[in-house]
């Protein structure tokens, strides 16, 4: 019992990098063995992904509800939005720039690549028009965020707009919104054997070798998250919400530790719901309505690595980008990052609408996406922390707009 009540004594964020770098160890030490944990990772993973759609939705309408006023929900909305807009790009412009600077593309043999099948990417009349759901139960089972988030709004002004007869609901989603909340802190206690095998298996699919083959590739990726957490982030929470930087990020490493093990910002959501409230004192009615949606929208490592794997594109294929090329990549690319499912790799799929925006065949583009595809993961796992990092900052800076951030960081 005493070695038990030691190891929960220790704080988590502890815990988690202590799995992390035993996950780095184990892979270089018993690459064999790595198949034999490899369960416990994906428990983790079903745990985290059992918990996303049912903490959207709930969370969405009972946020929508504490706030009690529409005209407070629009404030926070419309801040929310601006923000996401501006941070995402600054992501796609710091992706061109470092890549431009770099010139990872330059040189690059896509002779021996495959290419691989990317679909006929949706058009922007598609991606805004299926925000509203049909079947708000088949959006349900199908996972589509963008829709759930839409009828969670809706349901949550609805309520409110009922008044006292929408009370009792109101009452049924804030009970379920802290049921979740318990719920997540038991799977919490599981993330620090979930990133040691997540990370073990990684490193041993995938070797350090990633990092050689495409080694600028994976400098600018590195380079860029560190640009835009450092810079733009540290900006949004010191420079608007006044908050210790020491304070912010000691206390959102849980979000940020099963960011890069899982590369899903989908998966990272319900620890950040947990971090915002427990460590960063922010209201549960701001950091309800804000995380879901930057889950959703707020990809900051997505829309870099677009606007990064654009540049990168161009140049391998022999192309010189003109202020026009690069005027349009920038907006393509937030418009694709905002749209970009909060999968891992999902951003690869994307490049052929940014692509084809300059006039790069969709038979170019697959050909990119199938040398690019198998390095991949270790890319992914790197630049969705700065996504999972801005979704915490932009939360923070708009709780401090609202009141609704306890001044807890000395």
């Amino acid at each position: 019992m005493t070695l038990i009540r030691s190891w929960f004594a220790i704080p988590l964020w502890k815990r988690v990098i202590a799995g992390l770098v035993l996950g780095v160890a184990f892979a270089v030490f018993f690459p064999g063995l790595t198949p034999a944990v490899a369960v416990v990772g994906d428990i983790f993973i079903r745990l985290i992904r059992m918990l996303v759609v049912p903490v959207v939705f709930i969370t969405i309408a009972s946020g929508v509800t504490a706030l009690g006023d529409p005209k407070r929900l629009g404030s926070v909305g419309g801040r929310t939005l601006g923000l996401f807009a501006v941070t995402t790009a600054i992501a796609v412009s710091v992706g061109m720039i470092v890549a431009l600077i770099i010139g990872p593309g330059i040189g690059a043999n896509l002779g021996s690549a495959l290419p691989h099948a990317i679909g006929t990417p949706k058009s922007t009349y598609d991606q805004l028009v299926g925000i509203i759901p049909i079947n708000i139960i088949e959006a349900l089972a199908a996972g589509d965020m963008l829709a759930i988030i839409f009828f969670s709004l809706l349901l949550g002004v609805g309520t409110i707009l009922a008044g006292e007869g929408g009370r009792p609901l109101a009452n049924l989603l804030q009970s379920g919104s802290n049921v979740l909340f318990h719920i997540i802190r038991l799977v919490m206690e599981v993330t620090p054997f979930g990133v040691f095998a997540l990370t073990a298996g990684a490193i041993a699919t995938n070797g350090f070798a990633v990092f050689a083959n495409i080694g600028l590739l994976a400098l600018c990726v590195v380079i860029g998250s560190l640009i835009q957490v450092v810079f733009v982030h540290s900006l949004l929470v010191r420079g608007i919400a006044r908050m210790r930087l020491s304070f912010f990020f000691r206390g959102i490493m849980d979000a940020l530790a099963v960011a890069f093990s899982t590369a899903s910002s989908s998966a990272t959501l319900p620890v950040a719901l947990r971090v915002a409230r427990d460590n960063l004192r922010i209201a549960p009615a701001v950091a309800s309505t804000v995380l879901p949606i930057g889950a959703s929208i707020g990809k900051d490592g997505t829309a870099m690595y677009v606007g990064l794997l654009s540049i990168f594109s161009l140049q391998a294929l022999g192309i010189q980008p003109d202020a026009g090329m690069l005027a349009v990549i920038l907006f393509t690319g937030a418009l694709a990052a905002f749209g970009t499912a909060p999968i891992p790799s999902a951003s690869l799929f994307m490049l052929a609408a940014v692509l084809s925006a300059v006039g790069v065949s969709t038979e170019q583009a697959a050909l990119i996406v199938g040398f690019v595809l198998p390095f991949d993961r270790l890319l992914d796992m790197t630049r969705t922390v700065p996504s999972a990092c801005a979704n915490l900052a932009v939360t923070t800076a708009i709780a401090h707009w609202e009141g609704d951030l306890a001044r807890s960081d000395g």
